[in-house]
């Protein structure tokens, strides 16, 4: 199997609308999909840069004088790119969410179809897993995460039956939060009401929704004039994410005005949303919540 399946590969980097010798940026380099793709239109003086908190992507490298990886979390991009002397970029890829490849190991505790410790960490640096998440939050937060992240109406009750069970004896492994939420789980229902059980808790211990905000205010000062943002989301928050700071600049309410009603903001749109064709839907089930958004820096 391998490490990962680029999702929207061909739109995600057309987006980009590559110069032969301009600076890139993957910045969830994964499998390398989407890297090996944009190197394919780069000339010999194009830079491609990729970030991956994974340590397990480093094994994908690709060998290219043209393409340095970096094993840090996105939202430090600014700051690693500085590292390196960049601070203007022509193009930044993203392609937000799990890699086939946490998916498909199971010790990860990514998926709901193996029994794993409760982990879900995308970097083993951090120190947050999902294991904290289940036995250490409050009522509140972890009500807060279940109904915001994985868009629960019983986030509720699941929060009092976890707190009432881990008091009992501590929480350990994924087929042990099932257990305990087992009443929440009508068979017909069991497999998608755990995925959004496992999708929240995830998306806590990987802070996705902030390191998804940081990232996005770092990418004006980034992008040169006339520089592309080409971002692949597949859950609702990530996307409103996307298309606001697209669309105004910020992530909530309406662009500020200057004294001649004049709109001030980063980006302009390039066409509407992408999503995966039923072709490749068919041959990658991953890629069906796919939304791909593109906006050019003015």
């Amino acid at each position: 199997m391998s490490y990962h399946n680029p999702v929207l590969l061909k739109e995600s980097v057309d987006g980009l609308d590559i110069k032969e010798d301009g600076v890139y940026v993957d910045v969830t380099f994964g499998g390398g999909g989407h890297s090996r793709e944009i190197l394919k239109s780069l000339g010999s003086n194009g830079k491609l840069f990729a970030f991956d908190q994974d340590e397990d992507a480093l094994v994908n490298v690709i060998e290219d004088d043209r393409f340095t990886l970096i094993n840090e979390n996105f939202r430090y991009i600014k700051q690693f790119l500085k590292f390196y002397g960049i601070r203007k970029v022509d193009g930044i890829l993203a392609d937000f969410g799990v890699s086939s490849h946490q998916f498909d190991k199971a010790e990860r505790g990514f998926s709901t179809r193996f029994n794993a410790d409760l982990d879900m960490r995308m970097s083993k640096k951090n120190m947050v897993s999902a294991y904290s998440v289940v036995n250490e939050y409050s009522f509140d937060d972890l009500r807060k995460v279940l109904f915001q992240y994985g868009d629960l109406r019983n986030a509720n009750a699941m929060a009092n039956k976890i707190i009432e069970k881990r008091e009992e004896a501590k929480i350990k492994t994924t087929e042990g939060l099932k257990e305990v939420l087992k009443q929440f789980l009508p068979q017909h229902k069991e497999h998608k009401i755990l995925a959004q059980i496992y999708q929240a808790i995830r998306i806590e211990v990987n802070q996705e929704v902030q390191v998804i905000e940081e990232f996005l205010l770092q990418t004006p000062d980034l992008l040169d004039a006339g520089g592309r943002l080409s971002a692949i989301s597949y859950h609702s928050l990530e996307d409103r994410l996307v298309k606001r700071f697209i669309r105004a600049g910020q992530f909530e309410g309406e662009p500020e005005k200057d004294f001649y009603g004049n709109v001030d903001v980063p980006f302009k749109k390039v066409g509407g949303l992408i999503v995966p064709s039923r072709e490749e839907i068919k041959e990658n089930n991953r890629a069906r919540s796919a939304k791909l958004r593109i906006g050019v820096k003015l």
